[in-house]
């Protein structure tokens, strides 16, 4: 079975707003949410994102699939919860890490939970672990660690994951920033094992008085950013004026692209679901897939995903809107928790540019009618990665297919090293990256090992021909000539 998302909630359905999923929480229920995650015993990540993230989120593709991805996704900020209503599905309240935290660790102190903050400075989480243990005298902070800044690949995660895996957390507060903090819980929640991994940015700040919390009017009218900006202004001015101005010009497309059109409203009904191949279900998507619809079908829809593969027949669908871009990204990152497949088929144009829009077309398997659906489950259901080799005089060539990221990167290292053990004497590599959909930091780290070791047997390793998005994740690494270029 899947691990529990705030996105099971049968009541409200998420939306989509720039391509990143918000649960239509409250800040009581994100925090039911956490305490679900903490009984599961299972790894999960949060991320509480506000316009910043969604500007960032827009230009890194991996940032913009870290937060697809994310168990539960809040909104930090009141312009966002403004645009929700604007397309047609509000979300019930801003939920900040600033205000949720103290509660979460409030919670924490009553039911047992074990807290570990990790990022900041040395001073500012020294002053977060001293002022909270003051606060709560009974709660369980078992670790409040710094660890010396350096870029995101070349941290010490095996000395900190040592650290977890001693003090046994039950939450874990990451504080290095937005994306570096996304990025680092991307790449080692699974290892850590910790029940809740939250990017908490300048919350570790708030708990050790480095920074002032802006009066309640201001945080309730929605203008917390203005109080914020005038006490860090070098830093925030421009940061904040770019992303007010690429956030309300990207919503205004989206809700001129994905509007309702005026009419008769055509009555939400539920979607047949049938079974097919063994292990699988068609579910015949709807006319319009808007709001109204997506509320009344997405928990049979997500039933149907936890049992097995689901291909998801768009022939019909002429209409989405942000709230079904939202159920439709919640099914996948069911299907994924749950190791099971699931395929668009014979998506239609309006579908198409809504994927495009959100840019997520690549963050789906999409087939172009019901009979490749079928047979791509035949072929390789829930396979995230393949690799096929072939030799050329004085070359091995081989090629990756699929995903690389955190989650297969053991097993696709493993295969490639095995691959790479003993070429012949003057051997050049090259693997090509042309049928390699996304890749990770993780998927770069794995990169960069290998071309390093392989330099250290004098062996040049060249990586050829990458995708757009793997493109976008090497530009945002600052590796791209590193590792495309051919050894001097």
């Amino acid at each position: 079975m899947p691990d529990s998302t705030a996105s099971d909630n049968p009541g409200r359905a998420p939306i989509a707003i720039l391509g990143v999923p918000f649960d239509n929480v409250t800040t009581a229920e994100a925090l039911e949410c956490v305490g679900q995650m903490i009984a599961s015993g299972k790894p999960h990540y949060m991320a509480t994102a506000n316009v910043d993230f969604l500007v960032q989120a827009s230009e890194d593709v991996e940032l913009r699939r870290i937060l697809f991805d994310a168990h539960l996704v809040v909104a930090d900020g009141m312009p966002i919860v403004w645009a929700s209503g604007l397309l047609g599905n509000p979300l019930p309240e801003r939920v900040t890490g600033s205000d949720m935290i103290p509660q979460l660790l409030a919670l924490a102190e009553e039911k047992g939970w074990r807290v570990f903050f990790l990022g900041g400075t040395e001073a500012s989480v020294a002053a977060a672990a001293e002022k909270t243990r003051a606060k709560h005298p009974r709660l369980q902070l078992v670790g409040a660690y710094s660890p010396p800044f350096k870029p995101l690949l070349e941290m010490d995660n095996e000395d900190i994951l040592q650290r977890l895996h001693a003090a046994k957390p039950d939450v874990l507060l990451v504080a290095f920033g937005c994306p570096k903090q996304e990025k680092w819980i991307n790449m080692n929640y699974r290892a850590a094992g910790v029940p809740i991994s939250i990017g908490v940015g300048a919350t570790i700040d708030f708990l050790a008085g480095t920074f002032r919390r802006a009066p309640v009017w201001m945080r309730k009218t929605g203008i917390e950013w203005l109080f914020r900006m005038l006490q860090e202004p070098r830093r925030l001015i421009r940061r904040y004026s770019r992303g007010l101005w690429i956030f309300g010009r990207l919503i205004l497309k989206q809700f001129w692209q994905l509007r309702i059109p005026a009419g008769p409203v055509v009555p939400a009904t539920p979607a047949a679901i049938t079974t097919d191949l063994p292990g699988s279900m068609i579910i015949k998507c709807p006319p319009h897939l808007d709001a109204a619809e997506a509320h009344l079908v997405q928990a049979d829809w997500a039933g149907a995903v936890e049992k097995g593969n689901v291909i998801l027949d768009l022939a019909d669908t002429v209409l989405v809107d942000s709230t079904g871009m939202g159920v439709l990204i919640k099914l996948r990152k069911l299907a994924r928790e749950a190791n099971h497949a699931f395929v668009l088929a014979a998506a239609t144009t309006p579908v198409m540019s809504a994927l495009r829009l959100m840019k997520l077309e690549t963050f789906f398997t999409i087939e172009a009618s019901l009979s490749a659906a079928r047979l791509q489950l035949r072929e390789a259901p829930g396979r995230t990665f393949t690799m096929t080799a072939q030799s050329r005089a004085a070359a091995v060539e081989l090629r990756w297919v699929g995903e690389v990221t955190a989650g297969n990167v053991a097993e696709l290292g493993a295969t490639t090293e095995a691959r790479l053990n003993n070429p012949p004497t003057g051997t050049s590599i090259v693997i090509d990256l042309a049928r390699v959909t996304f890749v990770d930091s993780m998927g770069i780290g794995l990169m960069v090992r290998l071309k390093k070791n392989l330099w250290r047997r004098d062996i040049p390793l060249v990586f050829r021909n990458p995708t757009a998005s793997v493109s976008n994740v090497l530009r945002h690494t600052k590796l791209e000539d590193y590792l495309l270029d051919a050894p001097k």
